[in-house]
């Protein structure tokens, strides 16, 4: 079973505590091996993927055909920002063919549009990678939470997206969406890191500690998009995060897959170089 068939999300998605710690791609061992060890070799898979990546996305950017979005999904202290990092910041991916953005609360300007205006306008162009750090479901997962829309308007909005991934795809678009699934435990960890780091306290935000208290309607909110949205042509994947090197291992996993079946081929050249001689 490849990477892509064991972490699709299953129909009626149920989001435990327990599954965000799983590590199902661990190697066993017998001889009693320290926790160390293992990401020390989750580390090494990892930069192995990544170069094959590396070669695969050249070919993407070379050929200016296809197009390739990643989406990063997840609670506070998932590892967006960790997996972007662990997956691009090597140098065998080149920048040249990258583009990564975060979205946040919409400014004024986006809310004078609609919600997915924002979001096209980073979509990515032929040859490119896009990889998104929160997306287009926020507009739909944080309104519903606060109460800012309700059931209705929460379908209505999932069709939407529906569509304007369908779009994506039927213009050449081969679109990954990945839910960081981390347990709430981890997540007290974490955010615990934060304050006592004085180095990460730009990263801690209030907010997120409300985000907490509502946990579990979260939870149901993302089972609920995840269901929804979960399409042939833009598949949602389920990665248990609790560990980062291993979550890490996963989603690399799930881009080469995905981008060795993209068919990717290096582009005719553009003249007979066979009768080309350099003086």
């Amino acid at each position: 079973m490849n990477a892509r068939e064991r972490f699709r999300a299953p129909k009626s998605l149920k989001l435990r505590d327990e599954d965000a710690g799983l590590t199902p791609l661990r190697e066993k061992n017998g001889n009693g091996e320290k926790n160390g060890g293992a990401k020390q070799r989750e580390r090494a898979l990892t930069s192995e993927l990544i170069c094959k990546i590396g070669h695969l996305q050249e070919m993407l950017f070379a050929g200016r055909k296809q197009k390739l979005l990643l989406v990063l999904q997840g609670m506070d202290t998932s590892g967006k920002d960790g997996t972007t990092r662990a997956l691009f910041a090597e140098s065998q991916i080149s920048p040249m063919g990258l583009r990564a953005t975060g979205f946040t609360a919409p400014s004024e300007r986006e809310r004078a549009h609609d919600y997915l205006w924002r979001v096209h306008a980073h979509v990515p162009g032929a040859g490119m990678i896009a990889v998104f750090n929160r997306s287009h479901y926020e507009d739909v997962l944080v309104p519903r939470v606060l109460g800012d829309i309700d059931g209705k308007e929460t379908k209505r909005r999932y069709a939407q997206i529906r569509d304007f991934e369908r779009m994506l795809a039927e213009t050449g678009t081969t679109i990954v969406k990945v839910f960081l699934h981390i347990s709430k435990d981890e997540q007290k960890k974490r955010l615990q890191e934060r304050l006592d780091d004085p180095e990460k306290h730009w990263k801690f935000d209030p907010a997120d500690l409300v985000a907490r208290e509502q946990w579990d309607t979260y939870q149901h909110a993302y089972e609920d998009a995840i269901d929804a949205t979960n399409a042939g042509h833009a598949p949602w994947y389920i990665v248990p995060a609790d560990s980062k090197t291993h979550r890490n291992l996963i989603v690399a996993n799930l881009l080469l897959e995905t981008m060795q079946d993209m068919k990717l081929s290096w582009p005719a050249p553009k003249a007979d170089l066979d009768k080309v001689k350099v003086e």
